[in-house]
């Protein structure tokens, strides 16, 4: 698959994409560009993949990504346990609309 580049340098894109992923997880929805919510959904889901491991060399990798310490915490605690029986598509992204300042088309993204 492409990466969805967003217009950004490629350190400030893997640290814009770890941000969105820790607010997802520390908040449980987010709004944002449908290009950013599409760019997230595999990263989330992988860090789900982690957390359904629940093994010490998982929540490492898990912490190396996210950037707060309360996030794997709650990645760990309730949002993996959430999903135990679940294959895989843990995320959802709808549309929402469009931006009121520059007419981007914009996506809530979230937990299934």
């Amino acid at each position: 698959m492409r990466e969805r580049k967003l217009g950004r340098t490629k350190d400030a894109r893997k640290m814009l994409l770890r941000n969105l992923v820790t607010s997802l997880i520390l908040h449980g929805r987010l709004t944002t560009t449908e290009a950013k919510a599409k760019a997230i959904k595999p990263l989330a889901d992988r860090m789900v993949t982690l957390g359904k491991r629940a093994d010490l060399h998982a929540r490492r990798q898990a912490a190396a990504f996210l950037l707060d310490p309360v996030a794997v915490q709650k990645l760990f605690a309730e949002v993996a346990p959430r999903y135990k029986e679940r294959n895989g598509g843990y995320t959802r992204v709808l549309r929402v609309g469009m931006r009121q300042g520059d007419a981007a088309p914009v996506a809530l993204i979230e937990w299934v």
